[in-house]
């Protein structure tokens, strides 16, 4: 009997929750001579990228780009608007709300954490709730993801802002978008928040390596008087100096350069499609999840992400062990387990540059997988995916025709 081959044959399936599959155009633009960063060409290149993210973020208002990965953008929004000893209210939807929290904690703010058992998104009136309770406004900030992208679950921003305002609470409104961000809608202005948190590496198909802090007045006012130290992350110089297209420090060129192409490549598609186009995906793998007869992390309908269906497994099976048997034999990645999760789901990444044909491929090695392992589930779940996105093709074909 031959033996396994040790290379790997065709394309990886990369259906991690980010980072996600790099389109060939964006790797073309990136692989291209380095220029001057204090040049001309490179000026009209990062007015090109300013002025182009805020129709991602849809804001007016500046958009900080980072040289760093989302963890930088979380400290950025921290640091230019918060002072040591501040009281922030947070939401535990999952590890990286958690994580965000533990950041804020070592930067000498006080906590407040609403709780929850990660599997449904922000509560929008216990946060009003909270808020009426603080009658010296001692809260500074609310901060919460717009998309766990440990458990697939996507709080509602506009519901949370209402809240803020019906609580009469002057808080400031801070929102994490990586793993939303350029694939659901999202309107930093229109939704009143004040600092949105986005990172390169998932719905606008770069690597890892560069986020931003959209700003919004009130944030751009707390920023004048907020006391963390603050050097690299600085909102202050960089606005200035971003205005003639340039940077307080060496910036990322060849990042800028995927980054101008993946902001046309998503203008081409329509934005209104982009987003449809991840709910049909996100809907299917769902239906497959459903008709395996296995359960979804996120327990309401209501807060499903768009972007990654999170997979509990049968008591007894190990959701890392299957991962790594789908590797070895179908060649394809599914997001790791977190905290009280561990090592018991996996996460399915439907997110970036990928299409309903990628996504079949993906549910398909997930059905032989579940198969292979010996986990218990009913056979259809791929054919009740497919299912659907003929059903859904079909309607827009129909529309399209009267």
């Amino acid at each position: 009997m031959a033996k396994n081959s040790s290379r790997p044959v065709g394309r990886h399936a990369l259906h991690i929750p980010g980072p996600t599959p790099l389109p060939d155009r964006v790797l073309r633009a990136m692989d291209t001579p380095i220029i001057d960063h204090r040049g001309p060409e490179f000026a009209r290149l990062a007015k090109k990228c300013l002025e182009g993210i805020k129709t991602i973020f849809k804001t007016s208002n500046p958009v900080i780009i980072y040289t760093a990965t989302g963890t930088g953008a979380w400290e950025g929004a921290l640091v230019n608007t918060l002072s040591a000893g501040d009281k922030v209210l947070m939401v535990e939807t999952g590890q990286f709300a958690t994580l965000w929290k533990k950041m804020a904690e070592k930067l000498g703010l006080q906590i407040e954490f609403i709780t929850t058992d990660w599997r449904a998104g922000v509560d929008a009136a216990a946060v009003e709730a909270r808020l009426r309770e603080d009658k010296a406004k001692e809260i500074k900030a609310v901060c919460f993801l717009h998309n766990e992208t440990s458990t697939g679950v996507l709080s509602p921003v506009a519901d949370v802002r209402k809240a803020i305002d019906k609580a009469g609470h002057p808080a400031l409104l801070l929102v994490d978008t990586i793993s939303s961000l350029a694939s659901t809608d999202y309107r930093h202005d229109e939704w009143g928040v004040d600092v949105t948190v986005g990172g390169a590496q998932k719905g606008l198909m770069l690597p890892p390596g560069m986020s931003f802090n959209a700003v919004s007045d009130k944030a751009l006012a707390a920023n004048k008087t907020s006391k963390l130290p603050k050097s690299f992350w600085a909102w202050d110089e960089m606005i200035v100096i971003n205005k003639i297209g340039f940077f307080p420090y060496t910036p990322a060129t060849q990042m800028l350069q995927g980054l101008a192409v993946s902001i046309e490549m998503l203008h081409e598609e329509g934005l209104d499609n982009v987003f449809a186009r991840h709910d049909r995906m996100a809907e299917a793998t769902r239906r497959a999840v459903k008709a395996w007869g296995l359960e979804i992390i996120c327990r309401d309908p209501k807060f499903y992400s768009p972007t990654l269906t999170a997979v509990l497994l049968p008591d007894g099976h190990d959701a890392d062990a299957f991962r790594a048997l789908a590797l070895e034999h179908f060649n394809i990645s599914y997001g790791a387990s977190f905290g009280r999760f561990q090592g018991k789901m996996f996460r399915i990444g439907h997110l970036g540059d990928t299409n309903d044909t990628m996504l079949i491929g993906a549910l398909g090695a997930t059905e032989m997988s579940l198969s292979l392992a010996g986990i218990p589930h009913k056979k259809g779940g791929v054919q009740a995916a497919m299912d659907y996105l003929v059903s859904a093709r079909d309607s827009s074909v129909k529309q399209a025709a009267e």
